[in-house]
């Protein structure tokens, strides 16, 4: 009974937050305006940053990051204290962080793609691995000018770096796997365009 609340206690305020997007109350508050009416109608960073431009994207980022961090701690202390499993009380909560971002009761459960929830909840479990899955994102996104791309591949190197560097056991690496797994599936779109050669291309001059 006593891991049946601590799980609920750690996931639905992780769910709820998570539901909460920076880009559409960043736009609604900075612009009048609804960031999924404009662009590829993706509520996430990439969307707002080429149709609006850099003047809010701070905030944005701020939101999004907050949102994920709060509850991750939240649900790897209620882990650690009881169960003396805080990493996985972290990736647990992480998980319905992106699960709150991707399907938000809010919004009709229509979300973004999780990217930036991914990469807070990855610093927040381990900085050293964070730095490889976020290097790896930079310089794919650098290099091909695809932040989808980028994206995925930055994220599915998280779960192997585990597995090499010994950081968490079976439950902690397969909550992330899904984690993973989950990114890549909300972005089954711009996998099909980057197939076709038809995916969108990043600029930082991109945005009004």
């Amino acid at each position: 009974m006593r891991v049946i609340l601590a799980v609920l206690a750690s996931a639905v305020p992780a769910y709820l937050l998570g539901g909460v997007n920076g880009a559409i109350i960043t736009s609604k508050i900075f612009y009048r305006k609804d960031i999924r009416q404009f662009g590829s109608g993706n509520p996430g960073l990439t969307n707002f940053y080429r149709v609006f431009g850099k003047m809010g994207a701070p905030l944005v980022v701020a939101i999004d990051v907050f949102k994920t961090v709060a509850p991750v701690l939240l649900g790897g202390w209620i882990f650690k204290r009881y169960y003396d499993m805080q990493l996985f009380g972290q990736a647990m909560s992480g998980f319905f962080v992106m699960l709150g971002h991707c399907f938000p009761v809010f919004y009709k459960f229509k979300g973004g793609k999780g990217v930036m929830a991914a990469g807070a909840v990855l610093i927040v479990m381990d900085w050293r691995l964070a730095l490889i899955s976020w290097g790896t994102f930079i310089m794919i996104t650098a290099l091909t000018k695809y932040v989808s791309l980028g994206a995925m591949i930055g994220s599915a190197l998280f779960p192997p770096a585990m597995v090499v560097f010994g950081v968490g056991g079976v439950y902690e690496i397969l909550t992330v796997t899904i984690c993973t797994l989950l990114l890549i599936a909300r972005h089954n779109a711009n996998i099909k365009r980057l197939i076709m050669g038809e995916e969108s291309k990043f600029s930082v001059r991109s945005g009004k």
